[in-house]
């Protein structure tokens, strides 16, 4: 089908607490007419379940190590309370939103990322039709970010994978041809090593900050899956998501945080 351009937005834990305006700036924008897809995280609360269970918890490059009892708390806490929570406060504020995984409609296809990684997926391949049908529909798809286990899989593995929610919200900007990736994040943005915010950098300028350590942790795959789609999207950027309607904002060209834009 031929599209709109769509903005996708990726939000995490910021956009979960009780004075977030992200819900409502995702309706406001819905109700002038945008195309929005929501991809969400929600590694804290992963992580705060794990510790219930007894479970430890590890990351290698910003990503978490994901074995399967720490597969099965993933799976239960993003494809249903995370997503559930986000999905039912954008309609009760008159939104449209319908909560899938990238798992349902065989929307997101992977093989292992990295064996150290455990049950991390790799996304291979990405068939946008359930994502077509639901904008098509007036509805805001909002997204958790596991696949199939579709490429080498053994007989014994399980059939879906935990997928790194910013490198995953690149992918699927990618496959849609978005007009603008926005990272929602609690940080200003991407920082010198003084802690200064560097307001626009080229994906080459990203990529260097990641190589020499100065980008680490969770801000990595969020520079990573911005570099993904920077030659796509007319606007990739990481942005505060605690300041009050920071994504209005950003829509609305008076955004602040860090641009990436194509070298």
């Amino acid at each position: 089908m031929e599209r709109d351009r769509i903005i996708v937005v990726k939000i995490g834990g910021v956009a979960l607490g009780s004075n977030d305006t992200t819900v409502e700036d995702i309706v406001s924008l819905q109700q002038q007419g945008k195309q929005l897809v929501v991809v969400h995280g929600g590694g804290k609360l992963i992580t705060s379940w794990l510790k219930i269970h007894g479970v430890a918890t590890r990351f290698v490059d910003g990503q978490r190590v994901t074995d399967r009892n720490s597969l099965d708390v993933a799976v239960a806490v993003l494809a249903g309370l995370v997503n559930k929570e986000i999905v039912a406060a954008i309609n009760q504020l008159g939104g449209r939103a319908t909560g899938i995984s990238g798992a349902d409609g065989s929307l997101v296809q992977c093989r292992i990322e990295d064996e150290k990684l455990g049950y991390v997926g790799r996304v291979v391949r990405v068939n946008t039709e359930l994502l077509d049908t639901l904008l098509q529909a007036g509805q805001v798809p909002v997204i958790s970010p596991l696949g199939i286990y579709a490429f080498d899989r053994p007989e014994d593995a399980p059939h879906i994978l935990n997928i790194n929610g910013d490198i995953f919200a690149g992918e699927i900007a990618a496959a849609i041809e978005a007009e603008q990736l926005v990272f929602l994040t609690d940080v200003p943005g991407i920082c010198d090593r003084s802690g200064n915010l560097l307001p626009r950098l080229s994906a080459r300028e990203a990529e260097e900050l990641v190589v020499s350590g100065i980008a680490s942790g969770g801000m990595i795959p969020k520079i990573r899956g911005c570099i993904r789609v920077v030659n796509i999207a007319s606007i990739t950027c990481i942005i505060d998501g605690r300041q009050p309607h920071a994504l209005r904002q950003q829509i609305e060209g008076r955004g602040g945080g860090t641009t990436i834009y194509k070298d």
